[in-house]
């Protein structure tokens, strides 16, 4: 029987040196080069830099620490050894990606995190106008966007099997957004809690045996919003603006200020939703889009106003000029 011809395969170590740790160790990163295709993977080791001979690829020394961690990479280049024979056995072909997966364990037949949260994603899609709305799908979105950035930063792979992540995962997420993206405490936990829905949606389903969030604690910091004095209001109020957006801007959070609506609920007002009551004043009568609890506002002269300037101006009888706030990076 003729022979497959065998591609040129090799196995390396280096230390990812854009990395370091507040420890002063470096990651330990494996990578595959199988003819001239490569990927690379995070150990999951780290070792001081100086311990380090670039030369042999390995911890240099006979210490403990040296022989422990020599010993580890003997065996990931082993096992990468043994799987990639294996499949020539079979016949089958061997790429540098393929290889890795089949070592790292997620398969084209294990569910991974980024399948599962574009799955998630694409319903929310579809759900928009029926039980969300596009602010939220974007969140998700982004917040997807957020973990490939992770996972390619960390462990240069383009997914990651569910089975997968632990608590250090998580953490090295974390870390990720505060010091990576540069994002505040409590905007990287909201970060995490969509991550944390994807990952309860797949332990709901039997996808994973253990939830990984079951030991970590996202917490919020508390924030002072602070007030406007009726002083600083009348200020707002009586301020020229010649720029026709800034004074749309202004206008809208006037509104919000006295009729205690939300930004997303003041946005979603339509004349029908001015109405005068049995009592002979004049109503906003509404829901709230986050809790869909009706709530109706008595339309004070300031707002009414407000109301009055863009009658007739705008589409689908919208009753102010709202931009969008969101901002997807």
């Amino acid at each position: 029987m003729r022979s497959m011809k065998r591609s040129t395969f090799k196995v390396a170590f280096f230390l990812k040196r854009n990395a370091l740790r507040k420890s002063g160790n470096m990651p330990i990163v494996a990578r595959i080069s199988i003819d001239a295709a490569t990927v690379q993977f995070s150990t999951k080791l780290e070792i001081n830099p100086e311990a380090w001979s670039v030369a042999l690829g390995r911890v240099a020394g006979r210490g403990g620490e040296a022989l422990r961690i020599n010993n580890t990479l003997d065996s990931i280049r082993t096992a990468l050894a043994n799987i990639y024979h294996e499949q020539h056995e079979k016949g089958n072909t061997v790429t540098a990606e393929k290889l890795k997966n089949l070592f790292l364990g997620h398969d084209d037949s294990q569910a991974t995190l980024l399948q599962l949260f574009a799955k998630h994603n694409s319903d929310s899609e579809r759900l928009i106008g029926i039980s969300t709305t596009r602010s939220t799908y974007k969140k998700y979105d982004l917040a997807m966007r957020r973990v490939e950035e992770f996972l390619r930063y960390q462990y240069n792979l383009s997914d990651i099997s569910l089975k997968e992540l632990n608590l250090n995962f998580i953490r090295d997420y974390e870390l990720f957004l505060r010091t990576n993206c540069s994002l505040s405490n409590n905007v990287a936990a909201k970060m995490i809690m969509f991550l944390k829905k994807i990952v309860t949606l797949a332990f709901n389903n039997g996808m994973i045996s253990s939830n990984p969030f079951a030991n970590y604690h996202i917490k919020l910091n508390r924030v002072d919003r602070g007030y406007l004095t009726n002083e600083e209001l009348e200020t707002m109020m009586s301020k020229e603006i010649n720029i026709k957006r800034l004074d749309q801007v202004r206008d809208v959070f006037v509104f919000c200020c006295f009729t205690g609506l939300s930004y997303v609920d003041v946005r979603n007002l339509t004349h029908s939703n001015v109405r005068t009551s049995f009592d002979g004043k004049v109503w906003i009568m509404t829901k709230r889009q986050k809790t869909d609890n009706p709530v109706n506002v008595l339309l004070l002269d300031v707002p009414r106003m407000i109301i009055e300037k863009y009658s007739g101006k705008l589409p689908c009888q919208l009753v102010l000029p709202v931009m969008s706030n969101q901002i997807t990076t």
